[in-house]
């Protein structure tokens, strides 16, 4: 090999060397240059138990105790209508008139008839004491006295038919009947219904009914009072069950002095079992479902924290809580950790956790989407998502 050929090679590798030297500069630049992942930032809270009162939910129908559509027993023309739509009436008041003059005159007929048998009887009665009749003719005048005065009862009964009153207190619906109407027997005059109390139906599954008893408290809500809460008591449970649906009936008798709850009404029920518990609660924000398990995510500080990955399997060992700022003491970080969890009942924002968070952890409630194990984060509690066990609408 000459001389030149090793210059050349020496300096192809000359070359070679100053390329990758380059290249290597040029990659390490790069590298430097990608940002490095920040910290998420969360919302978070602590952990702890509540007082819980166990309750059982259900759709209801609001019913009146008392309700009916009136209506004639017999036909006739109207003579009067003696209320208004929508009127409190007592009971025994008097509501529609019908024309009863022809009652009232064979009644005024039948009673002078009843009169005169009276008359004749103690005529008859006073000669028998003479002998100047027989006991024969008493007996008659006792029958046809009898028999008026069941003509003069019956005849009063058809004349009271003609006068409509209020079986019982209550509110009137909205009638268009009006004076000189002819009425049919069986035609209705209007709705009388007895508002306060009220009556709520509803149904239970039969699983339930262990916890179901005549005295229980009730309450409801009805979506034309939003957040106005009616308390009330059951009263009966029906003592079959029905086979279609496995659910028992239920009626509670709720006070309703305003009365702004009106028969027909769509009602929410809640019905106290037992008395408070303590639970475990968490914003339902804070809880992820998943097709194969209910997780949230807690806070710890970095050196408490498994390794990444650690919680993708079983749910982990609780961990102490870290306080609710960015970091616990003096550039501390804090980072997420994933936990399976087992949920109990839900009650307006809360739900109750029985499984896999213990009081203390702090747990976080937003910006869960951006997280996974081992995710560097910073909490900021300034807002807050609802957390509230008996939302109302915020709609104004």
């Amino acid at each position: 090999m000459t001389k030149r050929m090793l210059i050349m090679i020496g300096a192809v590798i000359v070359l070679i060397a100053v390329l990758a030297g380059g290249k290597y500069l040029q990659i390490r630049k790069l590298i430097a240059s990608i940002p490095k992942p920040h910290p998420e930032t969360v919302s978070t809270i602590v952990a702890q138990k509540l007082p819980w009162q166990p309750q059982l939910t259900a759709v209801g129908t609001l019913t009146p105790v008392r309700g009916v559509d009136l209506a004639s027993e017999v036909a006739g023309l109207v003579h009067g209508v003696h209320f208004k739509s929508g009127q409190d009436v007592a009971a025994g008041a008097l509501l529609v008139q019908l024309n009863a003059d022809t009652d009232a005159a064979q009644l005024q007929a039948l009673q002078a008839a009843a009169d005169q048998a009276a008359t004749a009887l103690k005529r008859d009665q006073a000669q028998l004491a003479v002998r100047a009749v027989s006991q024969a003719q008493v007996d008659a005048d006792t029958n046809n006295l009898k028999a008026a005065r069941a003509q003069v009862a019956q005849q009063a009964a058809s004349l009271a038919k003609k006068s409509i009153r209020a079986p019982f207190a209550g509110r009137l619906g909205i009638s268009a009947l009006q004076p000189g109407q002819y009425l049919n027997a069986g035609a209705v005059l209007v709705t009388l219904q007895t508002l306060d109390p009220i009556r709520v139906d509803f149904s239970l599954p039969q699983q339930q009914l262990a916890g179901l008893a005549p005295g229980q408290k009730v309450s409801l809500t009805v979506d034309a009072f939003a957040g106005q809460s009616f308390a009330g008591t059951i009263n009966a449970i029906n003592p079959k069950v029905d086979a279609a649906t496995r659910n028992v009936q239920v009626q509670a008798t709720v006070a309703n002095p305003a009365k702004q709850l009106l028969p027909g009404m769509f009602a929410q029920v809640s019905v106290d079992v037992g008395g408070p518990q303590e639970q475990l609660t968490l914003p339902q924000t804070a809880i992820t479902y998943n097709p194969y398990g209910s997780t949230v995510f807690v806070v710890e500080k970095a050196s408490a924290a498994p390794a990444q990955g650690a919680a993708s399997g079983a749910p982990a060992a609780p961990a102490p809580a870290a306080p609710a700022s960015g970091a616990g003491a003096e550039g501390e970080q804090l980072v997420a950790r994933q936990v399976f969890v087992q949920t109990g009942a839900t009650r307006g924002d809360q739900v109750a956790v029985t499984q896999g968070v213990e009081p203390g952890q702090q747990v976080v409630t937003s910006g869960q989407l951006k997280l996974k194990n081992g995710t560097t984060v910073v909490v900021d509690n300034r807002v807050q998502p609802a957390n509230n066990p008996s939302p109302t609408p915020q709609e104004k």
